[in-house]
């Protein structure tokens, strides 16, 4: 499997199971309707534990543009292997929100609620304030990379640094700290960051045949990708005089 591969395909296991989480509970008259936010919770947790399963051994399971971009910044990834990795990223984004919306198809039919609808592809605040919005989101980012800088270590190899990735402690502690970042931090603007997880299945809403599905949301649509790209870059930053 390419690095490229594998991004795509931890990012689509990532999406399938954390929208489809919220799908199952949020949707009607599903199974896990009304689950709750330990359910959704444990459910994206359990999804960055497969995405990155799936992808550390080939790529380093960043499943995430402001992984790739902080560790660019940290010198642990070539900045010209950057753009491919965010594709392919969004590329597994998209897909898993389709494979989201073919699973949970009668269930969307039996959901009047627009917002509802919509909160199964993209997050929306549970406060509209785009300072305290975009703020919630480089915070939780801020902390899910500087922890990660500290679970990655760059190896050699003839001019190019590459990253052991993610994989090197293994998946669960990486679930465990979006566990507990979407416990502690997620309940303002339901902890995208990750700017690949809410622009691609936004992007799916928008054209998939959703009925009465109403607006994506793209006024919003900007928050949940500058955040965590601020985030990102603040915790690059901060590690490099770290260290």
């Amino acid at each position: 499997m390419t690095p490229v591969i594998a991004e795509f395909l931890g990012t689509f296991f990532l999406i399938l199971l954390g929208n489809g989480v919220v799908a199952n509970v949020i949707l009607k008259d599903t199974k896990g309707n009304n689950g709750g936010w330990i359910v959704i919770t444990t459910g994206w947790a359990l999804a960055v534990f497969t995405g990155v399963v799936v992808a550390a051994p080939y790529s380093g399971a960043h499943i995430n543009p402001a992984v790739t971009v902080g560790l660019a910044l940290t010198g642990q990834f070539p900045w010209l292997e950057v753009p491919v990795f965010i594709l392919a990223q969004m590329a597994g984004a998209m897909a898993g929100s389709f494979f989201v919306w073919l699973v949970y198809r009668d269930h969307y039919h039996r959901t009047n609620n627009n917002l509802v609808k919509l909160a199964t592809f993209a997050t929306i605040p549970a406060i509209r304030k785009t300072g305290s919005n975009l703020i919630s989101e480089a915070v939780g980012t801020f902390t899910l990379l500087f922890v990660i800088f500290y679970f990655t270590e760059p190896v050699m190899n003839g001019e190019t640094v590459t990253p052991i990735g993610l994989g090197s402690l293994g998946a669960l502690p990486v679930a465990l700290l979006v566990w507990v970042i979407g416990l502690s931090l997620g309940g303002t603007t339901g902890y995208a960051i990750n700017p690949a997880r809410d622009l691609g299945p936004r992007i799916m809403h928008a054209i998939l045949p959703l009925r009465g599905k109403g607006t994506s949301d793209w006024k919003y649509a900007w928050i949940p990708v500058a955040g965590p790209l601020i985030g990102a870059a603040v915790a690059a930053g901060i590690f490099l005089i770290l260290s």
